[in-house]
Parts: C-alpha cells; sequence; structure tokens
C-alpha cells in the first residue's frame, strides 16, 4: 500500500512539473518572436441565395507587444477576420489559436469573446450614453475592493487623459471623446489584447494625431498587443508595426509598413497605401520604360518639369494643403504628382517627367 501511495506522490508531481514546463515553454516561444495568435487556411462563409464568402482561406501571424493592422477597402473582410480572432465567430474551415489554444467561440462560450481580449467598436456600443464617464468605466470592476476600484479607475482615465470628463455624460460628449472612453472601459482590466474596428472613424482629424500617440505610448508601456481595422492608411503607416492587406475576403500581402509601401507586391496594395500610379506595359512604353508586366509609381517619384515642347499636359491642380496634387496626360495615360512645395502653376501648361523608381505590381 506505502509503495502504491509512493508512486502516486510521484506520478502527480511528474505531471504537475510537467504541465509547468509546458506552460514555461510556451510563454518562452512567445517571448522570443513566435506568433502570439494565428491563423491557418480559415475560411468563413454565410449562406444566402447564393453563399457568400467573407474570408477566404487566409493564414496570419500576430506577434505579441506589437500593433497589427488589418487594412482593405470597404467589403475586404477585415471587420470580419477582427471578429473571428475575437471569437465572436466560428470559420467553417481552418482554425485560429492564441497561445497555442484554439480560440473558443459561441459554442464553447455563454458570452463570447476570448477572456485575455477587449474589443472596442466603431459604434460604442458597450457605452451607456445616459451613465457619465467614471461609471461607464469603473463599471467593468467589482465591487469586492471599492478603494482599489477607484484608484484604477482614477489612474485609467488619466491614462486617456479624459479624467477632467469624469462626471460628464457619455452622450454630452465628441466622438472622439466617447472613443477614449470605450478604450479606457477596454483596458481597466489589462487585457492582453485590445482589437479596435476602425478605432478613429468618429474622431476628428485634429484629434487623431494625439490618439494615435496616446494608445502607442500605452503599447510601449503596457506590452499590450494591439489588433486594428482600418481602411486609411495615413492612420496605420504611422502607428502599426506589422500590416495584413486584404482584397476580396483574402490576404493579398502582409509584412512591415516601410517594407509593403515601397515594395509592393501587389497593385492593390500599391494604390491603397501610397495612392500609386498603376500602369500596364503598353502605358509604361510611352514614358520610355520597358516591362512585361504592369508596374506602379508613387507619386513622389515623379518630377514634371516646364518645358513647351515637352511631350505632358497639366490637366488639373488639387490642392492638398503643404502640396498640390498635380495630374498630367500624354494622351496615352495620366499621372498623378505630388508638387512640393505647392507654387502657382498654369492648367494646360506642357513639361517632361523624370520618374526615380518604379516598381513592378502583379495585377
Amino acid at each position: 500500500m506505502y509503495f502504491c501511495a509512493e508512486l502516486q506522490i510521484r506520478h502527480n508531481f511528474m505531471v504537475n512539473n510537467l504541465s509547468s514546463c509546458s506552460y514555461s515553454h510556451s510563454s518562452t516561444q512567445t517571448q522570443q518572436g513566435l506568433a502570439m495568435i494565428d491563423g491557418k487556411q480559415v475560411s468563413l462563409f454565410f449562406q444566402a441565395k447564393d453563399q457568400i464568402i467573407a474570408v477566404d482561406n487566409v493564414s496570419f501571424e500576430i506577434q505579441q507587444g506589437k500593433t497589427t493592422a488589418i487594412i482593405g477597402e470597404s467589403g475586404s473582410g477585415k471587420s470580419t477576420l477582427l471578429k473571428l480572432i475575437y471569437g465572436l465567430l466560428e470559420p467553417n474551415k481552418g482554425e485560429i489559436r492564441y497561445k497555442g489554444s484554439i480560440v473558443p467561440t459561441r459554442k464553447d462560450k455563454l458570452i463570447p469573446g476570448h477572456d485575455a481580449m477587449k474589443l472596442v467598436s466603431q459604434g460604442f456600443d458597450d457605452l451607456n450614453l445616459y451613465a457619465n464617464v467614471w461609471d461607464n468605466v469603473s463599471s467593468q470592476l467589482p465591487n469586492t475592493n471599492i478603494n482599489l476600484k477607484h484608484t484604477k479607475t482614477q489612474e485609467t482615465l488619466e491614462r486617456l487623459k479624459i479624467a477632467h470628463l469624469a462626471k460628464q455624460r457619455i452622450a454630452d460628449l465628441s466622438g472622439g471623446e466617447k472613443q477614449r472612453v470605450a478604450i479606457a472601459r477596454a483596458l481597466i482590466n489589462k487585457p492582453e489584447v485590445l482589437l479596435m474596428d476602425e478605432p478613429f472613424n468618429q474622431v476628428d482629424a485634429a484629434f487623431r494625431d494625439a490618439l494615435q500617440q496616446d494608445i502607442s505610448q500605452i503599447v510601449e508601456e503596457t506590452g499590450l498587443t494591439i489588433i486594428l481595422v482600418s481602411h486609411d492608411p495615413t492612420e496605420v503607416l504611422a502607428m502599426s508595426d506589422e500590416l495584413i492587406v486584404m482584397k476580396d475576403a483574402k490576404i493579398i500581402e502582409q509584412g512591415k509598413p516601410n517594407t509593403l509601401y515601397h515594395q509592393p507586391k501587389n497593385a492593390y496594395t500599391a494604390l491603397l497605401l501610397a495612392k500609386s500610379n498603376i500602369i500596364n506595359a503598353k502605358q509604361a512604353k510611352s514614358i520610355s520604360i520597358t516591362t512585361q508586366q504592369r508596374i506602379a509609381i508613387h507619386q513622389e517619384n515623379i518630377q514634371f518639369q516646364i518645358d513647351p515642347q515637352g511631350e505632358f499636359t497639366l490637366k488639373n491642380i488639387r490642392f492638398r494643403g503643404f502640396y498640390n496634387e498635380l495630374i498630367i496626360s500624354n494622351n496615352i495615360i495620366d499621372l498623378h504628382l505630388i508638387q512640393f512645395p505647392p507654387f502657382s502653376t498654369t492648367l494646360g501648361i506642357k513639361g517632361h517627367i523624370q520618374i526615380s523608381k518604379y516598381i513592378e505590381v502583379q495585377v
């Protein structure tokens, strides 16, 4: 009997230690750069009169402590992918894992959504419009320790720079202020991952930079992992560490913002991130570029030099603030380019162009 008891004790000891080692190994792997969240061949489709494919066989990786942006035009599948990552939707095919474990979905949980993640929607659906800011944020904490609840609420409001709004009703706030409250509600319980769907959509342009900087500061201070959805390249290029580009329910490129901007493999990526000029082989020949495929020419890589004998004519000038966007044509192609610094130019004037760089891209 003593022998059996000793065996049982040894068995329990080994199981516990193996479990502990397994957890430690998983944590170490994540720290060494392996994906915190990864999806493999994920598909989601809806059955209607015709089958609607929302996400089509996508694979991706999200790194810990980084800001990853999913960008694409409306209907590309980016918001659906965000909900799949969170567990609000269940893929028809493939799998999404968080730190090695399958992300639970509605069939697995009474209240959907991964416990280590928080989702901030663009409609502020979770906010109580007729309660004040303090109550909206503090309501996320239990009443088991009132002093701690007060302290954490105050710290969170100060971090999002909305402590001065504590007693104001949500209904009386601007879009940017509501967004800060929604983020404060999401962060007060210290999630490991914050998911944001079009987070700056309702924020005035003048206040977007400040909110983006505050979010980036929070990431730096806490190691928070952020996944955000956007259709605006100016947002994601400035604050993301990684980009996932979606088109027609597929991921067509994933990589560093700087790489995807300067070396896109796909014409759609070049157009989306840089408003690039996409031209075919015949059009390229008219500007003395020999190629067998489409090319992308970023606007900043074209210079227009006034010359009465030039082959290009200035057709339009668009004022963009600190620069002008010029549209020129040689009757075969129209090209868009940046004029910086802007100066007075006459429509119809002719000139030559110089191209400093072009990129061969896939359709």
